[in-house]
């Protein structure tokens, strides 16, 4: 199909969720993806920071392709031994005493969480941070703190309390006797990539702890690896008591993780979760080779490597006023907006993000095997596109 007839298709049977870049990809390798008129693009996108690995990582494809054709699919009502090297993937890269429940996406393993941390406690109320973002359905959402996603689907579920990101006296005023858990986002991505300090991480550990309430880190895009280290909470030396990740856990099979520590892991019960296609053949063989290729090819530490390479390239950008985030999640704050930006530099076959919780950052989550070429194609074309036009009045 030519590029016309793709969008057509696409257009006249799927609902109108997606505002879509005007590209049609056919194929990719790496950090770079191709469209179907043979056009190759710069991947600082990576599909909302879900290719990992890279696209179509040789060990990814060999992975899939085997499990394809030994066993497509079986529940969870039996022992698989794919789910079981999966298991054994999982056990050398979490921390000590972790268990994992496996579900499809990150909205899921939020769900799953909320859910875990008012049946452990037999609490009601849950405390979440404004400009959070945990998912589209109905419980997520209702700890989402970004109003444009709220508004159209209430009422929502009851119990949630929003206080500031990063205010540490509103978080310990907030959690109390009927607080089951604090959920928070180490890093907001989608409020503009914000983060907080070190301390605060910490101070949010102790306030749950002196109040019988569960911390959990969603770790929906900062994990694993992304921000140069396997979980977020190793950067401050915090362990939540439960843990959710997905988008590139399985480098593009859908899969998402709900991680809980060992206290709470003893509490869980037959029956008191279930998913009909987490933790399949296809996404356990998915899971465990991103877990292999993390280790082996050391991608963790690459991602801090270049994480800290393009953020200070950008940091010399003229026009750039502001670098967030960490590792390969960072957010390039601008004089100006944002989106003709991302504009100029999709016309330049370069991909990358904005975030609807603050007009004015271009929001990367490249793949982690990126190299110091591809980061000084990206900065050359940025710097380019600021110098082609002054920076807006607002």
């Amino acid at each position: 199909m030519d590029d016309a007839a793709i969008r057509a298709a696409e257009d006249r049977t799927l609902l109108a969720t997606y505002a879509k870049f005007p590209v049609s990809l056919a194929t990719g390798r790496g950090a770079w993806v191709t469209d179907t008129a043979g056009k190759r693009y710069l991947d600082l996108y990576g599909g909302h920071a879900v290719a990992l690995t890279g696209h179509c990582h040789p060990r990814m494809v060999a992975a899939i392709r085997e499990q394809a054709e030994r066993l497509l699919f079986y529940s969870n009502a039996v022992y698989l031994d794919v789910r079981a090297r999966a298991a054994e993937a999982l056990a050398r890269f979490l921390p000590e005493g972790m268990r994992a429940f496996l579900v499809n996406s990150g909205t899921e393993a939020n769900e799953a969480a909320l859910k875990t941390a008012r049946m452990v406690t037999g609490r009601p109320g849950v405390v979440a941070m404004e400009g959070s973002f945990h998912g589209r359905t109905l419980g997520a959402l209702s700890a989402t703190g970004l109003p444009p996603y709220r508004e159209k689907a209430g009422p929502l579920v009851p119990g949630t309390v929003f206080v500031p990101f990063g205010d540490e006296r509103a978080l310990a005023g907030a959690v109390g006797e009927d607080t089951a858990a604090v959920i928070l986002e180490p890093i907001q991505s989608m409020a503009g990539v914000r983060e907080a300090p070190p301390d605060y991480y910490r101070a949010a550990r102790e306030i749950c702890t002196r109040a019988g309430a569960l911390l959990i880190l969603d770790e929906v895009q900062t994990a694993p690896a992304r921000t140069g280290a396997r979980f977020y909470g190793e950067h401050p030396g915090v362990l939540p008591d439960l843990v959710t990740t997905a988008k590139g856990i399985a480098s593009g099979v859908p899969c998402g993780l709900l991680l809980a520590a060992a206290p709470v892991a003893e509490r869980v019960r037959e029956g008191d979760h279930g998913c009909t296609f987490g933790g399949g053949p296809l996404a356990s063989a998915a899971l465990a080779a991103t877990l292999e290729v993390i280790e082996e090819e050391e991608l963790t530490e690459n991602a801090a490597r270049m994480g800290e390479l393009l953020a200070g390239g950008l940091r010399a950008v003229p026009g750039v006023t502001e670098v967030r985030g960490r590792g390969l999640l960072l957010g390039a704050v601008l004089d100006r907006k944002a989106k003709p930006v991302r504009q100029a530099l999709l016309e330049r076959r370069i991909l990358v993000s904005t975030t609807p919780g603050d007009d004015r950052v271009l929001r990367l989550l490249p793949p982690l095997v990126l190299g110091p070429d591809e980061v000084d194609v990206f900065l050359d074309a940025l710097r380019a596109v600021l110098e082609e036009e002054p920076p807006d009045a607002g």
